[in-house]
């Protein structure tokens, strides 16, 4: 259906099965919630007198918002960020069934190390190096909301 209508508008068939548009569309489609979630909870405390501060001193609204009410999402955007990335980067289910194989993500290069190639080593290696990274994304976030203090986790 979608095809026939692009076909009509002079845009080619498109296949979305297997790709790597239909991975990252599934996983955007996994991991929204996700981010929305915490997002959703820092704009909910977003102080409106701020932005309503900035249109009375002569603020456009994109520079408003960048001023105002930006500022006060940082920690639900990194949150967020930080509740997509770590699910996200062990994920392989997707890439196998969506890209039939020819999209390979970390999570997939591991689960091939342990099964298919019988690498151990080199599936260890790999899954420290990412246990690694997360920790550091880990750590970022615990030290940037070390440095705003407890009233932003409350």
């Amino acid at each position: 259906m979608a095809n026939a209508l692009l076909q009509a508008f002079g845009l080619g068939p498109f296949t979305l099965y297997p790709s790597f548009f239909a991975v990252l569309l599934a996983t955007v489609y996994t991991f929204l919630p996700f981010f929305v979630l915490p997002v959703y909870a820092s704009v909910e405390r977003v102080d409106w007198q701020l932005l309503e501060a900035a249109y009375d001193l002569g603020a456009r609204p994109v520079r408003a918002f960048l001023h105002a009410v930006l500022p006060q999402t940082y920690p639900g955007l990194f949150a967020g960020s930080v509740l997509v990335f770590i699910p996200a980067m062990g994920t392989f289910v997707v890439a196998d069934l969506l890209g039939a194989g020819r999209v390979v993500l970390i999570g997939n290069l591991i689960q091939q190390q342990f099964g298919v190639t019988r690498d151990w080593a080199f599936g260890a290696a790999l899954s420290v190096f990412l246990m690694g990274f997360v920790l550091l994304a880990l750590y970022l976030y615990a030290r940037l909301q070390g440095e705003r203090g407890l009233e932003d986790l409350v």
